[in-house]
């Protein structure tokens, strides 16, 4: 019996030696220490985002995305390995060459600590994204990759990042030297085991990019429990597949002849003549008397309704917007389309409900000739400018504005009109010498005796948080500093606007165009895209408050009517002060999500998913869809199916072929 136990311990010391060989070669090795460094910072960096978001997740909360959170980094996870399995797998073998197998490793080593230094970065860099869009990487991270000037600019400018890059290569250089699989004795496994690894780990990258779903991570109940099931580096890649949604292959719709009726019964007001039997082109009729005036429309960066004392802050952030509020005419229920400056210049200009994916004002090929409210006062005697504080190629700004009929205003010509700079940050100017740049062009304007139609975009209250010294009491780097500052540089722009001649006859819009942060436990949380506008024209309009809910699409044909035009209209807004009681709504997006917001209700649209009916104020899901939920859920998909057919169709532009009514 003895000698029988000690002949089967043999033998399976045997087989464990055997396995130990076969599967701790020299590449299988190296294989082991990626997938093991890999994993254990994704663990890590989730584990870390949860306790940084500042809630208190459930047990089963942490185990759905523990778990969840697994599969996705095993799903990523292949594509770092397949370069070492393929690399081991052609190889020569150089353990008869003594010192071109020393090199070997040391060539391997160093990859190794790239490798792992980029897995840390990409762990760093989600708690500063997370920091500032409460998510993972999505389709913004796509969005700045582009304009990798200005993104690597605005990241040396927010943060030590030479300091931080240098303090992460030394510590990956420390562990790599301890950990890292070293020795030329290591034996290599022969060719077909090392193709056929090769192989296997090529199959399961087909396997993570086709056999799991980004709709396995999500949660009804709270968005950062999704976020938190995703990998970040997976989520990124979803976001730059899906940067182009076309509405019709992803999102429910109706048919044609339904959709038109609809549409048109939604746009429809009683100052609205339609021109045909077919679309949403009304002759809009004003009945105020027409007025002879100019009009600035200052568009903030990332200025919430939150940071105001009048909806709730004790910051004392906003003062000079504050006092304001008191002076014109406040907005208390508007709401911003998206969470992208693109996004909202859309809206104020093209006046249309957000398509999915990329912003028009990003589409180059197919933006310009557009119906803009610039457009529609260019057509009445007002000239257009878009007047910008950096460079207007970011975004495709410039491009988009100047072929829709704008004048085109930007950082350049703050050099050319000789206008010192007082400070500057990689997204443009101080807000105060855009302004100086602002009020050149608008006295150039009146000194020609036109009418001037002016939107000044701010670029101050962006990371790096910086702004001169002395304008205000808060520290520098503070995002709650530079709201105030931007602040502080509007009433120091309508102070120096008081004493200009065309003053008296200025409407002043000063609105935002999205929030700092639109992330939330639900994937659309309305407050998150809640945004103050004030219209401020001493002469002009008497102060008050209008409390309606109002979405930014409606801005432009509210002012047209405002102003007393008749017009031609493609806009899907509507006009604010004749609008009957009970129609008023608001879009709110993502690039992927649709949302739609209507008395207390929130519709939700999302790729290849049922409509999803929110109730407020909390905007938790509705377990059973009533008839009026249903009619709201055709609404939501006739706006915004409406929107993208018409875009893609050409019928939002004012060209040959579509002539103007």
């Amino acid at each position: 019996m003895a000698f029988h136990a000690l002949y089967d311990a043999a033998n399976l010391n045997v087989l464990i030696n055997n396995i130990y060989e076969v599967f701790m070669t020299r590449g299988m090795r190296r294989i082991v220490w990626i997938s093991a460094s890999f994993l254990l910072i994704s663990l890590l960096s989730r584990i870390g985002l949860a306790f940084y978001s500042g809630e208190n997740y459930t047990v089963q909360e942490w185990g759905r995305f523990l778990a969840l959170g697994l599969m996705f980094d095993l799903a990523v996870l292949p594509w770092f390995l397949f370069p070492w399995a393929f690399y081991d797998a052609v190889m020569p073998e150089l353990s008869r060459h003594h010192w071109l197998s020393k090199l070997e490793g040391l060539w391997a080593g160093i990859w190794g600590i790239l490798f792992l230094g980029l897995f840390i970065f990409v762990g760093v860099s989600e708690f500063v994204f997370w920091e500032e869009f409460g998510s993972r990487f999505d389709f913004i991270a796509v969005d700045y990759l582009i304009y990798t000037k200005e993104v690597i600019g605005n990241i040396r400018q927010s943060y030590p990042i030479n300091t931080w890059v240098a303090l992460m290569l030394v510590a990956c250089g420390i562990i790599s030297w301890f950990s890292w699989p070293k020795g030329s004795t290591i034996r290599r496994s022969d060719w077909l085991y090392r193709w056929g690894r090769a192989a296997v780990v090529a199959v399961a990258v087909a396997v993570g990019f086709y056999g799991v779903d980004h709709g396995y991570a999500e949660s009804k109940n709270n968005a950062h429990v999704e976020q938190l099931s995703l990998n970040g580096i997976y989520a990124f890649g979803h976001a730059f597949l899906n940067n182009q949604l076309e509405y019709d292959k992803y999102y429910p719709r109706l048919d044609e002849a339904e959709l038109n009726t609809r549409i048109r019964e939604l746009v429809n007001q009683g100052n609205t003549t339609f021109t045909s039997d077919q679309g949403i082109e009304r002759k809009i009729t004003s009945d105020n008397s027409t007025k002879d005036i100019n009009v600035v429309m200052i568009s903030i960066e990332s200025f919430g309704a939150s940071y105001m004392g009048k909806f709730g802050s004790e910051l004392n952030i906003a003062p000079e917007l504050d006092k304001l509020a008191d002076k014109g005419l406040l907005f208390t229920n508007f709401y911003a389309t998206g969470t992208r400056t693109v996004r909202g210049l859309e809206a104020m200009s093209v006046g249309t409900p957000p398509i999915p994916g990329q912003s028009i004002v990003r589409r180059p090929e197919t933006n310009s000739g557009l119906v803009t409210i610039g457009g529609e006062m260019k057509d009445k005697g007002w000239n257009p400018h878009w007047i910008y504080g950096g460079y207007g190629f970011f975004d495709n700004m410039n491009a988009y504005f100047k072929g829709n009929g704008y004048a085109v205003v930007d950082r350049t010509d703050l050099d050319e009109e000789g206008i010192p700079v007082h400070h500057e940050t990689i997204w443009g100017v101080a807000d105060e010498d855009l302004f100086t740049l602002a009020l050149v062009n608008l006295d150039r304007e009146y000194a020609k005796g036109n009418r001037f139609f002016a939107q000044i975009m701010t670029t101050s209250n962006h990371r790096p948080y910086t702004f001169p010294e002395g304008r205000i009491d808060m520290r520098q780097k503070k995002r709650e500093s530079v709201v105030k500052y931007t602040d502080w540089a509007i009433g120091d722009f309508l102070r120096r606007s008081a004493d200009k001649p065309w003053f008296d006859n200025t409407l002043f819009i000063i609105v935002s165009d999205h929030t700092a942060k639109a992330a939330g436990k639900t994937d659309l949380p309305p407050s998150r895209y809640h945004i103050p506008m004030i219209w401020y024209g001493p002469k002009l309009i008497e102060p008050g408050v209008m409390d309606r809910l109002m979405s930014q699409i409606d801005l432009g044909p509210t002012l047209l009517s405002w102003l007393g035009l008749d017009y031609p209209s493609r806009f899907f807004g509507y006009d604010m002060f004749n609008l009957e009681k009970g129609r008023e709504r608001a879009f709110i997006s993502t690039y992927q999500k649709l949302g739609y917001l209507k008395n207390g209700r929130l519709v939700v649209l999302d790729v290849n998913k049922e409509p999803v009916v929110l109730d407020g104020p909390t905007y938790i899901p509705v377990e059973k869809t009533s008839l009026s939920d249903n009619q709201l859920i055709d609404e939501a998909i006739s706006w915004y199916q409406s929107a993208s057919l018409y875009y893609r169709t050409g019928q939002l532009k004012d060209g040959p072929g579509n002539e103007k009514p």
